[in-house]
């Protein structure tokens, strides 16, 4: 993990430990997006206009997260990853997709990893603000976890079975 100066008040310590969680979670976003695009690309069904059109709505939102998290690393003074082989090795999600390509099965797997990502992010905003002295980034990412929830809120009112 490369780094530059940035003296912005924080420890380069405490930095490289936020660093390091900001990492897995650009990593999370991308894997979620290229699921979210995999979905577009490939659902099929009785509602397949609507979920392909859903679909695409969902990975911009994360296509603006992922830049927003980058930009994040990049202010605190080191360098974000960009390639799938690290976006894989730092992701705390699975690299899966449905054995069937009806919107159910597809968002079934997305809502899981939001649920995840949404685990990971509440666990480390206290960790940003008080191990760290990142109250920065832990607004940063209470807002990125609060998306994730209304993302989640909607794949599940899809699911739900009656």
């Amino acid at each position: 993990m490369k780094s530059e100066t940035a003296e912005i008040g924080i420890k380069k310590s405490n930095r490289k430990a936020v660093v390091e969680m900001l990492e897995q979670l650009l990593a999370d976003e991308f894997l979620m997006y290229t699921k979210y695009r995999n979905a577009h690309w490939n659902v099929e069904g009785h509602d397949f206009h609507t979920k392909h059109v859903y679909f695409e709505e969902e990975y911009g939102k994360l296509e603006t997260i992922l830049d927003a998290v980058a930009e994040r690393i990049r202010m605190l003074g080191f360098y974000s990853p960009g390639s799938m082989k690290r976006f894989i090795e730092l992701s705390q999600l699975d690299e899966n997709g449905p054995e069937q390509n009806d919107s159910i099965s597809f968002m079934e797997i997305l809502l899981e990893d939001h649920q995840k990502v949404i685990a990971f992010i509440r666990k480390s905003i206290g960790e940003n603000a008080e191990e760290h002295n990142d109250e920065g980034t832990a607004d940063f990412i209470t807002g990125i976890m609060q998306q994730h929830e209304e993302m989640a809120w909607m794949l599940r009112a899809s699911v739900k079975k009656f």
